[in-house]
């Protein structure tokens, strides 16, 4: 589990550092979200969780008469993200909680869009009122996140490849990648917090893990720096440690097909509009 608070220290300098193949793995579900995200015009649009900058700059490249804003917590992605952004006028990155974030009447969001940066509110209810009241009447909101857990081959045979009592399986509803993996949870969340129109399309697309001359040592040495296996490995003893590492090695060789590890990967896209 990744707590909200996590990403201001170790787990956000962790990201900052691996935003190239972080962007990479998200590929497809990019594409769709961005497509999903411009299916209306908007004049001023935040990225809530907006990492390294992806969405934020490709979103203000194709929309150069739109005000973008990146909102972020961890100060690490957030001067990635600057970075990425300062030759793209239409863009601001911010260092914030979208739980409380706040921002002047005439900046006012008509637009709200997210990568997987919903699911760590330590209480969804309230983050997603708060992001209501701070948004133009009638925002629209499309943001993507993973279904379930059970759903999703990628963390399901990484899981298989740990000593038995390793695997990270914490609670569903608790803040982590897999906390808005329910549609009916997601819902209900939303829905008490004032918006309406929800809506969902499920997405399943390939997972680009490790590319190039040596896909595999790519996907490993990815797959042992972000994610469930990262943590869980690092937790081992000694002892266990070089077995796990073994078995995989095995589940990544298995999903290596034409120069290219892509674990299947089943997501949400996310939509719904503000009050008003």
């Amino acid at each position: 589990m990744t707590e909200q608070s996590e990403w201001t220290g170790k787990v956000g300098n962790v990201w900052a550092n691996e935003w190239q193949r972080t962007d990479r793995s998200f590929g497809p579900l990019t594409e769709r979200l961005l497509d999903v995200a411009q299916g209306e015009g908007f004049a001023q649009a935040i990225d809530i969780g907006c990492g390294a900058g992806e969405v934020t700059l490709r979103l203000a490249r194709a929309n150069p008469s739109a005000r973008i804003t990146g909102l972020d917590i961890s100060e690490d992605l957030v001067a990635i993200a600057r970075e990425r952004t300062s030759a793209q006028p239409n863009v601001r990155i911010e260092l914030g909680d979208a739980a409380q974030w706040s921002v002047a009447d005439d900046e006012r969001p008509d637009h709200i869009v997210s990568r997987h940066g919903v699911m760590f509110f330590n209480d969804p209810v309230a983050a997603f009122s708060h992001i209501a009241a701070g948004a133009a009447p009638g925002a629209r909101m499309a943001f993507s996140c993973f279904r379930e857990r059970q759903d999703n081959v990628w963390v399901n045979e990484l899981a298989g490849a740990l000593p038995t009592g390793n695997d990270p399986s914490p609670d569903p509803e608790a803040p982590g990648p897999f906390a808005f993996g329910r549609r009916d949870r997601v819902a209900r969340i939303l829905g008490d917090a004032g918006w309406r129109d929800i809506e969902f399309e499920a997405i399943d697309y390939p997972m680009v893990a490790g590319r190039g001359s040596d896909a595999v040592e790519d996907a490993l040495s990815y797959f042992l720096r972000i994610g469930p296996a990262a943590r869980a490995i690092a937790s081992l003893e000694d002892a266990e440690r070089p077995a796990a590492l073994v078995d995989l090695r095995v589940v990544i060789e298995r999903h290596f097909q034409d120069g290219t590890v892509a674990l299947p990967a089943a997501c949400w896209i996310v939509t719904a509009r503000a009050p008003g």
